[in-house]
């Protein structure tokens, strides 16, 4: 049951996506279907590749510290609209983690709670140029931008144990799905993204252009990193069933690690605030990219 409704979930939010897309591009095609024209060479779009840098933040990393990039690349084609608007759809694959051992709080160093995830993400956004931009044409190859878009994005945190590695979300570490906490707290590997950020473009030559961007990615999810709300130590057995050894099992070890920090004492009791749930996860791509044109040549128009 507890899958068929992850499926439900990731289907509705799929849906929704789609929606937004088909009118963002409906609204955009409004503006006008033409390419760019100089010299009768239409630019009919380009392609482009992009490589940076991205950075979480969230519940590990709330002073919003820039201290842990990690590699993110992407490919993506961009149809423009005239001279200051454009669609763009884009692939990315990022990483992202982090660990409380980074900050400076000394509850969040008693927490001790790390995670990395790799990220798949797809969006659509719209391009608006501050000045007239044509490639190939003198004096109007730069122009900073502004994006703004919608995505979806499949993620799954994971952890270190022992130096093995451990996917989070199917372990449910704040009792998701448990007796104790049936129907709450769950979470999908997919999610929402909304893409708002700043770059520039220069033409380097006629089909070739290079950016560089910075976009903040705000997200519908508060468990890119695995943690959100409350320690649920109860919610399943913390020792290994049948063990006669009493072994402590993987959830139990990796629901609260605040024992690696504190002699073996632990500060997750029930109830006490693992997260904090009133503010959603996010992150930022900040990368360059380099981009080919597509051209045709339309005949010049001759009025008698």
């Amino acid at each position: 049951m507890n899958k068929i409704l992850a499926i439900g979930v990731i289907l509705h939010k799929l849906l929704l996506m789609r929606k937004l897309i088909v009118l963002l591009v409906l609204a955009v095609a409004c503006l006008g279907v033409n390419g760019q024209v100089a010299d009768g060479v239409v630019q009919e779009g380009e392609f482009g590749v992009t490589l940076g840098a991205a950075h979480y933040f969230g519940d590990l990393n709330t002073r919003a510290a820039l201290n842990r990039p990690k590699p993110a690349v992407g490919v993506f084609f961009r149809k423009q609209f005239g001279e200051y608007i454009a669609v763009r759809l884009g692939l990315h694959y990022a990483q992202v983690g982090y660990s409380d051992i980074y900050g400076s709080n000394e509850f969040q160093k008693r927490r001790n709670l790390s995670f990395n995830s790799n990220i798949w993400e797809a969006t659509i956004q719209g391009d608006f140029n501050f000045m007239r931009f044509v490639p190939g044409e003198p004096g109007f190859g730069f122009t900073p931008y502004v994006t703004l878009g919608i995505g979806a994005f499949n993620y799954d945190p994971y952890a270190y144990l022992g130096g093995r590695k451990y996917y989070l979300r199917p372990l449910a570490t704040e009792g998701q799905g448990s007796a104790a906490y049936p129907g709450s707290r769950q979470y999908s590997a997919v999610a929402l993204c909304l893409p708002l950020g700043m770059g520039v473009k220069y033409n380097v030559a006629p089909n070739i252009n290079l950016s560089l961007e910075v976009a903040y990615r705000f997200t519908n999810t508060d468990y890119l990193d695995d943690v959100s709300s409350y320690y649920a130590p109860d919610a399943f057995p913390q020792t290994i069933p049948g063990d006669p050894n009493n072994t402590p099992s993987t959830w139990y070890l990796l629901q609260d690690r605040s024992y690696e920090t504190g002699d073996g004492i632990r500060i997750g009791t029930k109830g006490r605030q693992r997260g904090f749930n009133k503010q959603l996860d996010a992150y930022v791509i900040a990368e360059v990219g380099i981009a080919f044109t597509l051209t045709s040549y339309r005949c010049p128009t001759v009025k008698y």
